[in-house]
């Protein structure tokens, strides 16, 4: 359903929701999975996530990086996309908002998923229409969402002899390159999403 629409709509003007996927995302390391996240400032109020800013002052850009680097530096495709993520990294922008936005527009651009991103101009409450909120769908605490959801297709990762299943895109990107956009319609066409 979401990538055969021609459009997707992103509410910026939600409340921030703590322990979700909107700061923080899986890799695959040698150790197993790390958990990455950015830390937000404002984020035990009720605040729209537009307006969360990011926290400098602690040292998970640097952190994050490394263990990007560590987790993908022998990647097949490592060395073709890393750059244009450090670039956005580096921009070090004052909003969680806009480096997602970044992050998520360089991936599907990598992926090769055409879909125009508009922005809410206010807060949509889609109680009325529940089918059409996807904003909570996939969460860290509810992994089992990603299940009914979205049909994971298998590829040769880094680490391990088995598969693991929702990590971040980014482990896709590196180590399947021009293939992964296939490989996420092909889940796609086994799953709802």
């Amino acid at each position: 359903m979401l990538l055969t629409e021609p459009e997707l709509e992103i509410d910026a003007h939600e409340n921030y929701v703590k322990q979700t996927y909107r700061n923080r995302c899986r890799i695959l390391t040698a150790g197993g999975i790390d958990e990455l996240s950015i830390p937000v400032l404002g984020g035990r109020k009720k605040i729209a996530t537009k307006d969360i800013k990011i926290d400098y002052s602690q040292k998970w850009l640097n952190r994050n990086w490394r263990a990007i680097q560590s987790a993908y530096g022998n990647a097949p495709f490592f060395e073709y996309y890393a750059e244009d993520f450090l670039t956005i990294y580096e921009k070090k922008p004052t909003f969680l908002f806009d480096l997602t936005f970044e992050l998520l527009t360089q991936c599907l651009n990598t992926i090769k998923i055409d879909i125009e991103l508009k922005f809410t101009n206010d807060y949509h409450d889609l109680k009325k229409r529940p089918q059409d909120d996807l904003r909570s769908i996939i969460s860290p605490k509810t992994n089992s969402n990603i299940i009914n959801t979205y049909n994971q297709v298998a590829y040769q990762q880094v680490f391990g002899n088995e598969f693991v299943n929702n990590l971040s895109v980014i482990d896709l990107i590196f180590c399947e390159g021009p293939q992964a956009g296939g490989i996420i319609k092909s889940g796609i066409d086994k799953g709802t999403l």
